[in-house]
């Protein structure tokens, strides 16, 4: 018999195991571009969201955006979304100018009105209309003897003096500010002991108002009636002067309107 052959030793087997999917060729790339694609879509549900509110939700993410490290405690104790106020974001100033811009049209609104209207050719130039810092000042300036608003020594207004007043009325009782009524006499004594300047004035002062809140003035815009007698002249070198007989009509700026309420809501209450 042949000899058996020599019986060869055994080599090792070697498995290989190959990686499955994309991430051995690909590493972590994907997830970076994962991560940007939520983020992206986190940043459009956020601004889809934003449109939908309100101004003063408007308001207070960009307060936030704006002073993060502050904001906090602007509206400590209040939720924006809770329904509180937001804190006020605008510049007071540019506010303030906004304010003074729609009082102007305002006041060409009610001039274009006047002029359009053929009843008070007699007293429409003696309609005087002022932008102040305070608001727009309306002032119903008497001239001479015939030239009047108001009957002489009466709280009584002419026609076309109360013509006026509606006109005025009609246009300022479409605005949200507060209104004073003020009412002005020159030096002239009254005849009558009982019934000084001071009765007068305030009389026609709510003379005025009565014809403004019939013509479209809210009684909330109404801020006073005042009446002053002879203490605040139009014409400063000439108490006696019949232009110093006049109604003023102020329409407040909302700063304005505020201001009237500070100190009294720091008095200690003492009673």
């Amino acid at each position: 018999m042949p000899e058996e052959e020599e019986e060869k030793p055994q080599q090792p087997i070697i498995v290989v195991k190959k990686k499955g999917g994309h991430g051995g060729h690909h590493g972590g790339a994907w997830k970076v571009a994962y991560a940007d694609f939520v983020t992206a879509m986190m940043a459009f549900f956020l601004v889809m969201w934003l449109v939908t509110q309100s101004d003063e939700v408007k308001q207070a993410v960009a307060g936030y955006f704006n002073d993060p490290a502050n904001y906090g405690k602007m509206i400590k104790g209040s939720g924006v979304l809770k329904g509180s106020p937001a804190p006020r974001t605008t510049d007071p100033m540019l506010e303030k100018r906004n304010e003074l811009m729609l009082l102007r049209k305002a006041a060409q609104n009610i001039k274009r009105v006047m002029e359009d209207n053929p009843e008070i050719t007699g007293l429409r130039d003696q309609v005087e209309m002022t932008i102040t810092p305070r608001g727009l000042r309306i002032q119903l300036v008497d001239k001479g003897i015939e030239q009047t608003f108001f009957e002489l020594g009466s709280a009584k207004l002419s026609q076309e003096a109360k013509k006026i007043i509606q006109i005025i009325g009609e246009e300022l009782g479409s605005l949200p500010n507060d209104i004073v009524v003020e009412g002005h006499t020159d030096r002239r004594k009254y005849s009558r002991k009982d019934y000084t300047n001071w009765e007068l004035s305030a009389d026609r002062a709510n003379t005025a108002r009565r014809v403004l809140v019939e013509s479209g003035v809210k009684d909330h815009q109404l801020f006073s009636v005042e009446g002053y007698a002879d203490r605040f002249p139009k014409i400063l070198d000439d108490p006696y002067d019949e232009r110093n007989r006049r109604i003023a009509i102020l329409v407040l700026i909302k700063s304005e309107s505020t201001r009237y309420y500070t100190d009294s809501e720091e008095l200690e209450d003492i009673f």
